[in-house]
């Protein structure tokens, strides 16, 4: 298993992404280096505004009506939170290379297993206009 630090976008780690096949994700931008080297071995990175990122997954229903549980999520003292990993997030993320071939061709992927939150970006933002607006000063008129 592996441990990379970089930072989180598209975090679906308590709760899984449901848009298309149910699954635990992140995007996780890395240095150049890193995510060329996993490139070079196969796996899935993804070229993004904020740099490369290693497409990290765990899908939720595996073979035989099997549920996989949600990584674990932690804060950087490694007690487990709940929150919702806003994009920009610094975290370290533990997973797992896997490798199968079906009929042929050959997939790899990595296999989401936790994530600890060094620095955390709140998602969502703003809720209110108390929250999302300062108060402006009336400007003098000439």
């Amino acid at each position: 298993m592996a441990v990379v630090e970089g930072h989180a976008y598209w975090s679906f780690v308590t709760t899984p992404n449901t848009k298309f096949t149910p699954c635990y994700s992140v995007n996780l931008v890395v240095n150049p280096d890193l995510a060329e080297d996993y490139r070079s071995r196969g796996f899935p990175v993804k070229d993004m505004d904020e740099g490369p990122a290693l497409i990290i997954k765990r899908k939720v229903n595996g073979p035989n009506g099997m549920v996989r549980e949600a990584p674990e999520l932690v804060d950087k003292y490694k007690q487990k939170i709940d929150v919702a990993v806003g994009n920009g997030s610094r975290v370290k993320v533990l997973f797992k290379e896997w490798e199968t071939k079906w009929n042929g061709t050959v997939y790899k992927g990595l296999d989401f297993k936790a994530m600890q939150v060094l620095e955390l970006v709140e998602y969502g933002g703003a809720n209110s206009a108390d929250e999302a607006f300062d108060v402006e000063a009336e400007e003098e008129e000439l």
